[in-house]
């Protein structure tokens, strides 16, 4: 079996476009949170949402291509570029059919969805894009990003809701370790802040309602009432470990462990018992010839939902036992708010940093103790702490949970 290995991470979310900016951005717990600029508001119950900021598209696309994308795919281009040069080589030595593009969607591009349909009702037909299908289907951004860099491996995206790059991310840490191919792109990208999409959710009873920023994504709180939008897109270069050593690669960590289960229970709601998210879990670090009592730290799902805090707190207990009480949890969407199908990527990245440098993320914007959720929650804020070994949980509507374990790489 191979290792693999973390040698370049690409952001671009609520909190930063760039890796640095969204690193100091979490330490510093400045929240992307802010009042919808997307549209007006007036007759909609939903006031914030966690939007990206001064993102420019130019760095990847000319102004005729960025008419011919959606914005889910600009960002994951974006994010893609960002990661291949932060990984400090383009992979052209490696045979183009052992590297893979591995890229999900939650939603795909809904922007553009909501703009056609518009044209369709308002004027015909004849008036919509002959653009709009390559812009809206979910796998276009992994088409996308494997044509503008040659690579011709193992090509698809995952579509499991808010599991999407967790799922993507650890498909591509198999293909890599069992031999399949040598290297691979890896992540999500969710840009689905508009008024079509928030009025679905919100209709569901999913999203806040709160009014003010640092109270709308309030993960372990007990007065947390629904999730925060966000949007934007986090991708990881994984790779073989002995192709990294050869160039010389710096390395961030070690994917060691991945587990995917179901909870066929219900279309939105998490399994009360926990039983699903807590076999992914046990899955993961089991991978990873871990026990429960080797595991430091957890990002959470944690979207500040009612239910899923506290049933994600039932899973952790049935996952680790007695070492529940003992380990670090934190959820970072108390800063980036819920980026769907690229939360378990960017997440994913949060884990990779907090091994490499020694610092676990707290959860923010904490106010009022639930006693559901009754774990070491880090709502103190974070803290310099040297891990060893971290997971990363994604549950996604339908019942779909993904855990990535990752650990301090250690030749």
């Amino acid at each position: 079996m191979k290792r693999v290995v973390v040698t370049g991470v690409g952001v671009v979310s609520p909190i930063g476009n760039d890796i640095d900016t969204f690193w100091k951005n979490i330490k510093e717990e400045n929240t992307g949170i802010d009042f919808i600029t997307r549209f007006d508001t007036e007759n909609c119950d939903v006031k914030v949402a966690a939007e990206v900021k001064d993102f420019d598209p130019l760095k990847s696309f000319d102004k005729k291509e960025l008419k011919r994308t959606d914005l889910y795919i600009q960002y994951a281009v974006e994010a893609a570029r960002q990661a291949l040069e932060d990984c400090g080589s383009d992979l052209k030595d490696l045979d183009p059919f052992r590297v893979g593009v591995i890229v999900g969607s939650g939603i795909g591009g809904f922007g553009s969805t909501e703009t056609e349909h518009k044209k369709f009702l308002e004027k015909g037909g004849k008036r919509v894009s002959p653009f709009y299908i390559p812009m809206m289907i979910s796998n276009m951004a992994a088409g996308l990003i494997a044509i503008r860099t040659g690579f011709k491996g193992v090509n698809y995206a995952p579509v499991t809701a808010c599991a999407t790059s967790s799922h993507a991310i650890g498909e591509a840490f198999r293909n890599i370790k069992h031999g399949y191919i040598d290297a691979c792109i890896a992540g999500g990208s969710e840009a689905a802040i508009s008024e079509f999409a928030i009025s679905g959710f919100n209709n569901m009873k999913a999203l806040s309602h709160s009014q003010d920023p640092k109270r709308a994504s309030i993960p372990f709180d007990k007065e947390r009432d629904g999730f925060v939008m966000g949007e934007g897109s986090g991708i990881l270069v994984l790779e073989e470990l002995e192709h990294a050593k050869a160039r010389g690669a710096k390395i961030y960590a070690e994917i060691v462990g991945y587990g995917a289960t179901g909870d066929a229970f219900h279309i939105t709601s998490p399994d009360p018992d926990g039983e699903g998210a807590a076999k992914g879990m046990q899955l993961a670090f089991e991978e990873a010839g871990l026990k429960a009592e080797d595991v430091d730290y957890i990002n959470a799902h944690g979207t500040s939902t009612p239910l899923n805090e506290k049933y994600e707190t039932i899973a952790i207990k049935k996952a680790l036992g007695d070492h529940a009480k003992d380990v670090l949890v934190s959820s970072t969407k108390a800063l980036t708010g819920h980026l769907l199908g690229a939360a378990g990527a960017v997440e994913a990245i949060v884990c990779a940093k907090a091994l490499n440098e020694g610092f676990v993320p707290g959860t923010a914007n904490f106010k009022v103790p639930d006693e559901n959720c009754d774990l070491n929650n880090m709502t103190d804020g974070g803290i310099e702490k040297d891990i060893k070994v971290a997971l990363s949980n994604s549950l996604g509507f339908g019942g779909h949970n993904a855990t990535l374990c990752l650990k301090k790489y250690e030749d």
